[in-house]
């Protein structure tokens, strides 16, 4: 059984380097793309990979133009993974179902913004109608964007990082977690101290900063809200922030 030490600095021969929350800021996530690019061409790697953490939608205002960033994906030679958030399960679940509630939400209830990804699209809905508002957006939302969020795990380990959207279930084997946990939880997750076997790398949760922890670490620093869109970089045993002046050491 390998240590914790081990454990920590483990990245699978990777260089990763981590995204929280989108919230379709396009022009932030094309931001932090180009800086990559430029950290990659300051510092070369044989095996980048760029794990984008979810809710790539709702709230901002170019949903529809984060969506078709990542599906086009220009950053070559670098494997981009995407992780399912609780944003875009619920838009996948909107057109499956208008009138479902899910885990207590609607996807066009205001403080949710799924009426701000809609008029990414170029569809005015009244929340009140959702029927009539998914008879205008299947005429407007291409099928791509949706089965690209419908396809996306909700998880997914490199080494000893973990990289989920919202969390784990404490105490759960990582094959036997909710599904739902893995988008939705907090307080349980939040608040343990449990060494879980692999350090998990989420978002969900605003945080003000990066917040790190002995079994997890936080890179949802409110860009929606105001705060930076956050990129993680590990490389082995390598914590650092990607900002616009360069690498700052975690």
């Amino acid at each position: 059984m390998r240590g914790r030490q081990d454990i920590d600095g483990d990245t699978e021969g990777r260089r990763i380097y981590a995204i929280g929350d989108v919230h379709g800021l396009r022009g932030e996530l094309a931001a932090l793309h180009a800086a990559i690019r430029d950290d990659l061409a300051a510092r070369p790697h044989p095996a980048p990979v760029v794990v984008h953490l979810g809710d790539f939608v709702d709230r901002g205002p170019d949903s529809a133009g984060v969506l078709s960033d990542l599906i086009a994906w220009d950053l070559h030679g670098v494997e981009r993974i995407c992780i399912l958030g609780n944003h875009d399960d619920l838009m996948v679940k909107f057109f499956d179902d208008p009138r479902g509630v899910w885990c207590g939400y609607h996807w066009l209830e205001r403080n949710l913004g799924g009426a701000a990804t809609l008029a990414s699209y170029g569809v005015d809905v009244d929340p009140r109608t959702p029927l009539v508002a998914l008879e205008v957006a299947r005429g407007r939302v291409p099928d791509a964007h949706l089965h690209f969020l419908a396809g996306l795990p909700r998880m997914h380990r490199i080494g000893g990082y973990l990289f989920v959207h919202a969390g784990i279930a404490p105490g759960v084997p990582l094959d036997r977690q909710d599904p739902e946990d893995l988008v939705w939880i907090r307080g349980p997750f939040l608040t343990s101290p449990a060494d879980h076997g692999v350090v998990v790398v989420h978002g969900h949760t605003p945080v003000k900063a990066v917040e790190v922890r002995r079994n997890r670490i936080a890179i949802d620093t409110g860009a929606v809200f105001g705060g930076p869109l956050t990129c993680l970089v590990l490389e082995g045993a390598e914590r650092a922030l990607l900002t616009p002046s360069g690498r700052a050491p975690l």
